[in-house]
């Protein structure tokens, strides 16, 4: 996602420090070549040659050395960089940039920048709330740079309370943010993921292999393209994703009466949780004893959420574009074409479950995508992720031509 992007990532002198290693670690993973400037402080604390060797680039630390002939070191790193994060980022440094003073290799250089400035804040819990600092914030944030709040947690120097570094992963997801183009800004999107859970008694239930791992890629995905998101959850292991609005149900109905309660505001809807088809038609209130040799459960249909949404009026001036799931076995196509058709699909994304590199609880997946105009394309294996994108992008088309 952040492949042949160039950022600069500032670290500051600060116990923090070695969390830097961590984000720098995320950053090239996710395939962008980083640039590290460390202050004078900052190396009192970890070793230019970590960052040096995770980033497979020489680290920065001073401002009068030159890169190459004829290049001048802040102003060659200041015009490659697509994003510059400086973190963790004292009080100290936050305070010369507000100020506009550029008096060493780091603050020279985010001056001299044109790219996206993300600063992740690292401080005593008093010098973050001291006015002063609050009145540097504010200017900078009114300047347009962009911001990773401090948590709240135990600090180095003994305190409690905010101050504490987010977490590298916090603040990865926000460069990652600040570099996604905003083509879904304006709309809302309502996704749907996992799996639901039908309740035999209060012990057992009946359920499927759904990690619910490609709706949540897909409510990070919408959220970074500017999307407002509505993600109804089934029950998953999955942490919340950043900036979107989780509401968790466990059963069919109460999935089915959520996506219905708030279908109208919606502009998409996605529908990649894997609902339940059939529910016992009692419910246990006690768990049921272990004592014959077989037993009979009598199951009865559950609502087709996808299907009474797209053979529903809802009222509105138009309908919201409609994505199902096929989880398919065999005959992918056929029956992925099937389920557009009858239930009045925009698109469909269909996968074969039966690879052990798709589908259910894998990172992975591959899938085909189908339109009701009759158009297909294939997606050939890829991360959960990049699909994520790939459906997005089919989205974002298909909405400039509705």
């Amino acid at each position: 996602m952040l492949r042949n992007k160039k950022i600069i990532l500032g670290v500051c002198g600060g116990i923090a420090a070695y969390k830097a290693i961590e984000l720098l670690r995320l950053l090239t993973k996710a395939g962008a070549e980083v640039h590290v400037i460390m202050t004078s402080a900052a190396q009192e604390f970890v070793a230019p040659l970590t960052f040096q060797t995770l980033s497979s680039n020489p680290v920065h630390t001073e401002l009068f050395n030159l890169i190459a002939e004829r290049e001048i070191g802040h102003i060659s790193l200041a015009d490659r960089a697509d994003l510059f994060i400086v973190a963790p980022a004292t009080a100290n440094v936050i305070g010369k940039i507000a100020a506009g003073i550029a008096d060493d290799m780091l603050t020279t250089t985010v001056m001299a920048t044109k790219a996206p400035v993300l600063l992740a804040p690292a401080m005593n819990v008093n010098m973050f709330t001291n006015p002063i600092y609050q009145e540097n914030e504010q200017k900078l944030r009114r300047l347009g740079y962009l911001f990773e709040a401090p948590v709240c947690g135990s600090l180095a120097c003994g305190w409690e309370g905010e101050g504490k570094l987010a977490a590298p992963e916090a603040i990865f997801e926000s460069a990652v943010m600040a570099l996604t183009e905003k083509d879904l800004a304006g709309q809302t999107i309502m996704i749907t993921a996992g799996p639901t859970r039908e309740e035999i008694d209060p012990v057992r239930y009946i359920s499927n292999h759904s990690s619910g791992k490609m709706g949540y890629a897909l409510a990070r995905a919408a959220r970074r393209r500017g999307a407002q998101v509505h993600l109804v959850s089934g029950p998953t292991a999955l942490a919340k994703p950043d900036g979107v609005t989780v509401v968790n149900v466990t059963s069919a109905v109460e999935m089915k009466n959520e996506v219905m309660a708030h279908v109208a505001e919606c502009d998409v809807v996605i529908k990649a949780a894997a609902v339940a088809d059939y529910r016992p038609l009692v419910r246990n209130s006690v768990k049921i004893k272990k004592k014959a040799d077989s037993v009979t459960i009598e199951l009865v249909k559950n609502p087709d959420i996808l299907a009474e949404l797209g053979g529903i009026d809802h009222g509105l001036k138009k309908q919201p574009f409609l994505v199902g799931f096929a989880a398919e076995t065999d005959a992918l196509a056929e029956n992925a074409a099937k389920k557009l058709h009858e239930k009045k699909l925009d698109m469909i994304v269909a996968n074969d479950i039966s690879q052990p590199d798709a589908g259910f609880n894998v990172d992975t997946n591959r899938a085909m995508l189908l339109f009701k105009d009759g158009s297909s394309c294939r997606c050939e294996l890829m991360s959960k992720e990049q699909l994520a994108g790939t459906i997005l992008d089919h989205i974002v088309v298909r909405l400039t031509e509705r």
